[in-house]
């Protein structure tokens, strides 16, 4: 694993934030809930024209709504214009058909159905009418067809049928029925037949004609994938008589494998094959080369484990040879785009606190293209420049491109208003010697100037193969933390991320072992970079994962924190075993299922350490979480509760493993302040700057 010299270990980057005006204030959680949130855009055939959704929220309504705006590329001051702007209707996911004409997707008819415009300034104008909302779609190359996909039953041969009649005394009966497990995911339960499905469907004047044709033939399986999967698991060869899709087999053994499949489909339904059976882990988005020379698509190699590392494979599509174009390479792609003219592909990957863009030779040479911050939605255009989209801890999603000499271009500013009203907040970078003496790298959120002995938030991540890195969230947003007034420490200990599979593996049945240890050097590390930081009058945060780290913190580390937040943490590994729905996580984190490994089930089991609990503790959890049922945060609340311990539970009836809707996120915020606040002092207890 990376090991670093002690006289280097420290390291730091400030991000330098344009002076605030005379009037400026502190971030707010309503602040957070309002900023605009753009998505992914698509490019017109010349390359002049870019589209991309924009989603706005109304507070006081608690609902958001997404628009399309347009930009001019060949304008370096151009200023986004809104389209197709439906009355009383929402527009989302552009794509751009070789004829220069925009499809999107609204629900002006009152389902989500595809719609067709002339570009630029035409009208509107319906092109699907199904009896089931469309989830998606890919347009072919050609323009010829278009993949459509939604939930649809494996009885319907069409694209949504009417629901079956029910008897009287059905009717009447509300009582979920099930043979096999996977009963529910995420956030649902499962209905039985139902399935995600592809059907293609010839376009003539713009509009979908025919009845289509089911693309799964005897397959029976969720294409894209549930409850995450989407466009970028769909795409069509450059001829558009193939469709390349991803799809996870539904069956007995779906809860416990990660085997995902790419499957050529053609046209017509006539064909079917699987391309990867071979390999029983992970095959997913597939992306052919516009030559119709090579299928590119990302591959795990063992089974059962969803965090391995992801490695570009290239498959020639005529002998069916495939290499590993970045087997040497120790990081993990997260997406895949060709170059215009087929000589390299691009792909993203999260590398130490980024996630940058890589282009990736056909000889599988790797070269870094962007530096700071989250990259996303890569395009490549034909002048040689890059149309990307780019977050950061200071910042969410703004549309970037970057020329052909390497120079970056911001092209929009969705959130100036707000960002123009705040007060700027300083990021630093540190290293320090973790567990085993592997270099593990953290951060540092503060107000701008924040002065030694501020009060102090430890945020832990989840996942836990995951990052808190540079990149904004809407969720767990380390600026809102320092906006607050905290100095705000993250650490991407073992198990994490972008360092190499060693480090991310070293988690792997040592839950609370390494990662215990670089959380505790690195508070430790944190306070002695950055005098701001202070350990002793800090509270510790965390979800998921984080959450069950603070469970383990009140068990393993009591004492150090002056309060808690948990949210959807694991509190008792065992109930949780039997009541979550990927079964595949915790037998491979944990070395198999309960029964069969209880003894490191209860190595790291929080539920073990109550009584060495001490910490006043919030919990919250949202109701609809059936990846870590709420029951586990009810659990460590009555533990604490039993025990005289401060505590508190705020639970989401209408949520899930997230806390999403506007006027909820800002409660939830809103409870963890008064909490920190309450027992650190807050923004009182720091010393005058």
């Amino acid at each position: 694993m990376n090991k670093l010299p002690l006289s280097a270990a420290i390291a730091a980057i400030l991000i330098a934030a344009a002076p605030p005006p005379a009037t400026a204030r502190a971030m707010t959680e309503v602040d957070l809930n309002a900023m605009k949130r753009l998505g992914a855009p698509a490019v017109s055939p010349d390359g002049t024209i870019a589209v991309y959704q924009l989603t706005s929220t109304d507070i006081e309504a608690n609902s958001r709504s997404t628009q399309l705006y347009r930009l001019d590329l060949t304008k370096t001051e151009a200023v986004p214009e809104p389209i197709a702007d439906l009355p009383d209707a929402l527009e989302s996911s552009p794509a751009f058909a070789p004829d220069g004409s925009l499809y999107f997707i609204s629900d002006k008819s009152g389902s989500d159905q595809i719609w067709r415009m002339a570009m630029p300034g035409g009208k509107p104008v319906q092109a699907s009418d199904f009896t089931a909302p469309v989830a998606g779609f890919k347009l072919s190359p050609d323009g010829r067809r278009v993949a459509v996909w939604s939930a649809i039953s494996k009885n319907c041969a069409s694209f949504g049928c009417p629901a079956p009649e029910r008897l009287a005394d059905e009717a009447k009966q509300s009582g979920r029925e099930y043979d096999e497990y996977f009963v529910r995911h995420w956030t649902s339960w499962a209905t039985p037949g139902t399935y995600n499905r592809i059907f293609a469907f010839d376009l003539a004047n713009g509009k979908l004609t025919g009845g289509g044709h089911a693309l799964d033939r005897d397959v029976t399986g969720n294409a894209p994938t549930d409850p995450f999967g989407g466009g970028e698991e769909v795409n069509w060869s450059a001829d558009g008589d193939t469709l390349f899709y991803t799809l996870r087999e539904s069956n007995r053994n779906e809860p416990r494998s990660t085997d995902t499949d790419i499957y050529a489909a053609a046209a017509d339904g006539s064909m079917l094959a699987n391309l990867t059976d071979a390999n029983q882990a992970t095959d997913t988005m597939p992306t052919p080369s516009p030559d119709g020379r090579w299928l590119a698509y990302a591959a795990m190699a063992r089974p059962g484990y969803e965090s391995d590392r992801l490695v570009l494979m290239l498959r020639d599509l005529a002998s069916g040879r495939t290499q590993a174009l970045t087997g040497k390479w120790d990081r993990s792609v997260s997406s895949i785009a060709w170059a215009p003219d087929g000589s390299y592909l691009i792909v993203t990957a999260q590398d130490v606190l980024d996630h940058p863009a890589f282009m990736v030779a056909l000889d599988g040479t790797v070269s870094r293209l962007t530096q700071r911050g989250s990259i996303g939605d890569t395009i490549a255009l034909a002048d040689g420049s890059m149309l990307y989209t780019k977050n950061s801890i200071q910042a969410p999603n703004d549309l970037f491109r970057m020329l052909p000499g390497g120079n970056e271009r911001q092209l929009t500013a969705v959130n100036a208003d707000i960002f123009a009203q705040i007060d700027p907040v300083a990021v630093e970078r540190f290293s320090f010697r973790g567990a085993d003496g592997d270099t593990v790298w953290g951060q540092v959120v503060k107000p701008v100037g924040a002065p030694k002995g501020t009060p102090t938030a430890y945020l832990v991540h989840g996942g836990p193969q995951g990052s808190f890195g540079d990149s904004w969230s809407f969720r767990w947003n380390p600026k809102i933390f320092a906006s607050h007034g905290y100095s705000t420490v993250t650490v991407d200990f073992h198990g994490s991320t972008g360092y190499g599979q060693a480090f991310t593996d070293a988690i792997n049945r040592d839950w609370g072992g390494k990662p215990l240890t670089d959380l505790k050097l690195g508070l430790a590390a944190a306070a002695k970079f950055d005098p701001s930081v202070t350990p002793n009058n800090a509270c510790a945060l965390g979800a998921s994962y984080g959450g069950y780290m603070m469970n383990w913190f009140m068990g393993q580390w009591p004492g150090q924190f002056k309060c808690i937040v948990d949210h959807a943490g694991l509190f008792d590994v065992r109930a949780f075993y039997y009541s979550t729905e990927e079964l595949w996580f915790p037998e491979w984190d944990f070395g198999g299922p309960y029964y069969a490994a209880s003894e490191t089930y209860e190595k790291w089991n929080p539920v073990n350490h109550v009584t060495a609990w001490k910490t006043p503790v919030l919990f919250t959890h949202g109701e609809k979480d059936f990846r870590i049922p709420y029951t586990q945060s009810l659990m460590g609340f009555t533990a604490a509760q039993r025990q005289g311990i401060p505590s508190r539970l705020v639970v989401f009836p209408e949520e899930s493993h997230w806390i999403n809707k506007p006027q909820n996120s800002i409660q939830w915020h809103r409870n963890v302040f008064a909490w920190l606040d309450k027992w650190t002092g807050g923004a009182a207890a720091a010393p005058a700057q």
